[in-house]
């Protein structure tokens, strides 16, 4: 017998018929002689819906409040999910974030998980039940509802298997595993029977959206294998595991892209120790995630710094940063919202040389300009206007030998 933690997104739990299929999957992995956990999101559009409800009333909410709100839309599906399990005959017993005790810190709207008191999902698994938790939310040690930000109810099905100690968790969703890219992009994508820990991340830090980048996290840490599965099929989806050598014969792996970036440049910022600390610190502080970052060379004395957030925080670190420029004395502060982060990942790029090269080349040929560039030691990531998001994707796919196999001839 295994412990397994199953994870169904909004999609998957569309509507009625949709969760009526999720029970089904759910009961035929019961009798199969697992133990079976299920996490499952809001249904499609709600947390859309709610979020707009708390937009109608002030554009500069309350994240506190905003959380109250935004997680009401789990409890609506776990309930009708676990009366779907009953109504086919098998038993269940749904749990919300703060029943099954999912402690997090207190950063609202993106709180990060502390530590799972899983003994009520224990007892009722020993009972035969399929348990049936709220994803995407939790509460800090005041008692105070708290939501993971989006894709969080994949962060609580991995944190749940690894509390567990949960022989799989398999997340299931909208697409029937890991593409080397975005098949919407570019037709030619191919599906991966499997992708390393390491990879995932970073295509997940990096825009792609099949997985959550603390998800990733959690499995690479506790080596929880993860399943990237379809609800609409029976495909056996991607393995997320431990890499192996065979996967360094691949170059580059996948392709990601992220239009949810903003830049914002500082000019004339004085060269001087403590200037970059100062900037970054206060960003720090408003809980700003800081992405690709650059600095020119020094003339005079002074210097140019640019960096990459994400769009949704580019008018408060705006704010801020137009503080600290003032400050240290620096000239002006732009913005550019028309951006895109063009990303390669490969763990096979740590033993083969002339990767980035050859992706500043293709970019080149495409008449692509490159504005920012950031590497590590299995991705290389542009930044670029986003008007050539899908033409930089396309071509490098093609480039990097990821395109499908013709089947021409």
């Amino acid at each position: 017998m295994a412990l397994i933690v199953q994870k169904y997104g909004g999609t998957s739990v569309g509507d009625t018929e949709r969760m009526k299929n999720v029970a089904r999957r759910c009961i035929a992995a019961q009798a199969a002689g697992h133990d079976v956990v299920v996490v499952v999101s809001a249904m499609s559009g709600e947390t859309n819906r709610l979020l707009k409800l708390v937009s109608q009333i002030t554009d500069r909410p309350n994240e506190r409040e905003q959380d109250v709100v935004v997680a009401t839309g789990e409890q609506v599906s776990i309930g009708l999910v676990a009366l779907a399990i009953q109504a086919q005959g098998a038993k269940a017993t749904s749990f919300l974030g703060h029943q099954v005790q999912i402690v997090t810190d207190s950063t609202f709207a993106k709180a990060r998980i502390k530590r799972i008191e899983a003994e009520r999902i224990v007892e009722a698994l020993k009972q035969k039940h399929i348990v049936v938790v709220a994803g995407f939310q939790g509460q800090d040690e005041q008692g105070n509802v708290t939501t993971l930000g989006r894709g969080g109810s994949d962060t609580t099905a991995v944190a749940l298997a690894a509390a567990l100690k949960a022989d799989a968790c398999e997340i299931y969703t909208d697409v029937d595993g890991v593409y080397t890219t975005d098949p919407n992009v570019c037709p030619a994508a191919r599906k991966l029977d499997r992708i390393s820990y390491e990879e995932m991340l970073e295509l997940a830090s990096l825009g792609a959206k099949v997985l959550q980048i603390r998800s990733v996290e959690f499995a690479m840490k506790y080596k929880v294998p993860l399943w990237v599965k379809s609800s609409f099929s029976d495909d056996p989806g991607t393995l997320v595991c431990e890499e192996d050598k065979s996967m360094e014969n691949v170059v580059v792996s996948g392709i990601a892209y992220e239009k949810n970036e903003a830049k914002l440049a500082i000019s004339g910022v004085p060269d001087m120790p403590g200037v970059a600390a100062k900037i970054f610190g206060i960003l720090d502080a408003q809980n700003i995630v800081v992405d690709l970052i650059v600095q020119t060379a020094s003339r005079d004395g002074k210097t140019d710094v640019s960096f990459t957030v994400g769009k949704t925080d580019l008018s408060k670190a705006r704010e801020a940063v137009e503080q600290v420029a003032r400050e240290i004395k620096a000239g002006g502060v732009e913005t550019d919202s028309d951006v895109a982060k063009i990303s390669i990942v490969g763990v096979g790029m740590r033993n083969h040389s002339g990767v980035a090269a050859k992706m500043f080349q293709v970019l080149s040929q495409e008449g692509i300009n490159i504005q920012v560039i950031s590497t590590s030691e299995i991705k290389v990531s542009c930044l670029v206007q986003s008007k050539y998001t899908e033409l930089a994707v396309r071509a490098l796919h093609t480039a990097f030998g990821l395109d499908k196999p013709s089947t021409v001839g």
